[in-house]
């Protein structure tokens, strides 16, 4: 069993970012993301395989770090 990390989901890493496709789960309330340890994902961004500690924004200046937080409703005009 490999062991559980937990995650401030504003850490910039791999796996707090709403473009990593891998395996996660994320607790909106507590504002955290549980991965695996050695979680790997693809970023849709590069199109490429990252682990989900990478710390992409600081390695690759094209990143496009997202946040996770669900998107603000859209305000309707009257």
């Amino acid at each position: 069993m490999s062991k559980k990390l937990i995650v401030p989901a504003e850490v910039k890493v791999c796996a707090t970012c709403s473009y990593w496709d891998g395996p996660r789960n994320v607790d909106t309330e507590l504002r955290v993301v549980v991965i695996a340890e050695s979680c790997e994902g693809e970023c849709l961004v590069c199109g490429r395989s990252c682990q989900g500690l990478s710390n992409e924004p600081q390695v690759n200046s094209g990143c496009l770090w997202e946040h996770l937080a669900p998107d603000q409703p859209a305000s309707k005009g009257n």
